[in-house]
């Protein structure tokens, strides 16, 4: 009897463990999406850059949407917020007049999928991994969901471009996508990669710090020495871009992983500056720093 007592609490403990952590996730996309509803997007501009061949991305408010426009229409990566719908529509009318077939989401952010209702009711179809739609499906109205997920890779054929899409292991999220549109050769990375700050791994949506690590390797496999780079935020890079963004990642883990073995609280840690060498091109790394620290085994204090 004492064995089963103790099966029963650790199941209880589990369980409880479980709906903490779902909670908290559910509670941190709530507080996000609070502040984006409060948010002024009047002045917003969206602006389209050309990338190579049939791909475009356009710069507003979120993240980089991607685009392939052709004579067949217009496949479309993520969609932003939904105050911007109209001003994305009409960025998209000045390069091309055609459907809008398809719109893929890289992972489950608002800022990413803030738009997922408006352009569902307008019929269009709406492609992410099953675990966006699981979480989605938590927060979302039903036109807001994905109608077609996929677990392994997809390809989309239109405007003469094959539009790889396939899931790489968790990292800014446990529902990530990339995006090779292989005849301009030109990758949409989502917000695994970006140019403007540290990772921002999600921890409450499943990401972590080995898969950053995993993903990167990914998307330097996947790209050529002249293949274009759509971060998730920023710039446009190259293969040289990731693979220094990746080494960043590591040194930043290698100069961690002592300092939690020597049993320093994260305190100690964020003194020690592990990541004072990229402080100055990538910004405040505590949100970072502390996801390193946590996968590396530190207990953050109440």
């Amino acid at each position: 009897m004492p064995r089963l007592q103790s099966i029963r609490t650790l199941m209880s403990v589990s369980a409880t463990f479980a709906t903490y952590s779902t909670l908290a996730s559910l509670l941190s996309l709530a507080l996000v999406s609070s502040a984006w509803a409060q948010r002024d997007f009047s002045d917003v501009e969206v602006i389209p850059h050309h990338v190579a061949g049939s791909v475009y991305y356009l710069q507003g408010a979120g993240g980089n949407i991607g685009l392939s426009i052709g004579e067949d229409g217009v496949v479309m990566i993520d969609d932003q917020f939904a105050p911007l719908t109209d001003k994305i529509l009409a960025a998209i009318r000045q390069l091309n007049d055609g459907e809008i077939r398809f719109v893929i989401n890289t992972h489950v952010h608002g800022d990413h999928t803030g738009g997922n209702e408006n352009l569902g009711k307008m019929g269009i179809a709406i492609l992410a991994r099953d675990e966006v739609r699981v979480r989605l499906s938590e927060q979302s109205p039903q036109d807001a969901l994905p109608v077609l997920t996929y677990s392994d890779a997809i390809t989309i054929h239109l405007n003469g471009e094959e539009v790889y899409a396939f899931p790489v292991p968790p990292a800014h999220t446990d529902g990530d996508t990339f995006i090779h549109f292989r005849n301009s050769d030109v990758i949409h990375a989502g917000d695994v990669f970006r140019t403007t700050a540290f990772p921002v791994i999600d921890t409450n949506n499943g990401g972590s710090l080995d898969g950053t690590l995993a993903a990167l390797a990914v998307l330097v496999g996947s790209a050529g020495p002249d293949t274009r780079i759509v971060p998730g935020h920023g710039d446009v890079s190259t293969r040289m871009d990731v693979m220094a963004f990746r080494d960043m990642v590591l040194d930043v883990k290698n100069n961690v992983a002592p300092l939690v073995e020597r049993g320093l609280s994260y305190a100690q840690v964020r003194a020690a500056d592990p990541t004072a060498a990229y402080n100055e091109r990538y910004g405040d790394p505590d949100r970072f720093l502390r996801a390193v620290y946590t996968e590396l085994g530190g207990e953050l204090e109440e």
